[in-house]
């Protein structure tokens, strides 16, 4: 790969996703008819390996499957995106894990998330080197974290830009703050972490501007159909959403982050890469799936 490529790590979850598509959601004790049912790839951590890789990142994905028929499809999957699939682990014994994900008429989702195997996610005995040679590391909280202390600790110490997604939401140990480059943030998970209400970009700059106050480099608040709110040393700015029809928003924040932090790396503004983030969420968001819905770089136009 040439060397002008982002280099980015991500140490994350894989899990293949049970997708059921519904006209509503069941109320409890209701039973209702599913249109169809698929087997996807997904996980957060895989989701935003392969945004990356299709927006141009040169990528190392750091996770675990099981010794399974998923696992392997997993696997195989990612290689096709171009990614270095050598330091996901597979485990006898677990099974990969997976998602029960359930997408309404209107493109919204519920989902259900069965670890397995990445509860038994680590780091490889080359983790350090493998991120000297490295731009950012994306951390999710779908693995262990006691493995994303030990990870940004390292990549703290190598120099390497942690850019954390705090989903799902769990408290920040505040050790956590100083050490990440880029805290990516959607409006419920700023809000449980700053203790502050976040409904719109007002109330997302004050929530952002904490995070600073803790020692975050860059902050990005995401806001659904408002856009995404984004603050660094600079200043901040606002970015609205383009109106699109919505089919499944599974993966429309890994779509963001990845090509966010990709742009970032080839030395776009904060600001600059978000408005690319954000078409490329939009194209995402038109479309079903997880992996499948995550577009190429050439599909995504300029803003």
């Amino acid at each position: 790969m040439s060397s002008n490529k982002t280099r980015i790590v991500v140490l994350g979850s894989l899990n293949m996703d049970v997708v059921l598509r519904c006209d509503t959601m069941p109320a409890r004790g209701e039973t209702v008819h599913a249109q169809s049912l698929s087997y996807i790839p997904g996980g957060k951590g895989g989701n935003q390996a392969v945004a990356c890789a299709r927006h141009g990142a040169q990528v190392a994905l750091v996770g675990a499957v099981g010794r399974d028929a998923h696992g392997e499809e997993l696997r195989n999957a990612l290689v096709l995106d171009g990614i270095d699939v050598s330091h996901v682990a597979v485990h006898d014994g677990v099974a990969t894990g997976s998602a029960v994900v359930m997408v309404e008429q209107d493109g919204s989702n519920r989902i259900a998330v069965i670890p397995g195997a990445n509860a038994l996610a680590d780091l490889p005995a080359s983790f350090a080197e493998t991120l000297k040679a490295s731009d950012f590391l994306v951390v999710q909280f779908e693995t262990p974290l006691d493995v994303l202390d030990r990870a940004m600790a390292v990549a703290h110490a190598v120099g390497c830009k942690v850019v954390l997604n705090p989903s799902p939401v769990k408290a920040v140990p505040s050790a956590w703050w100083p050490m990440i480059d880029t805290l990516v943030a959607n409006e419920h998970e700023a809000a449980e972490l700053s203790g502050m209400a976040v409904a719109d970009a007002h109330s997302a700059l004050a929530a952002a501007q904490h995070f600073l106050s803790q020692g975050v480099r860059r902050v990005v608040v995401t806001l659904g159909s408002q856009g995404a709110l984004a603050l660094d040393a600079s200043g901040h700015s606002v970015h609205p959403a383009p109106k699109v029809q919505v089919v499944d928003t599974t993966s429309a924040g890994d779509t963001f982050l990845g090509t966010m932090t990709t742009r970032l790396g080839e030395g776009c503004t904060l600001a600059q890469a978000v408005e690319w983030a954000i078409q490329a969420a939009a194209l995402c968001i038109g479309r079903a799936g997880a992996q499948p819905s995550i577009p190429q770089r050439s599909e995504v136009k300029a803003p």
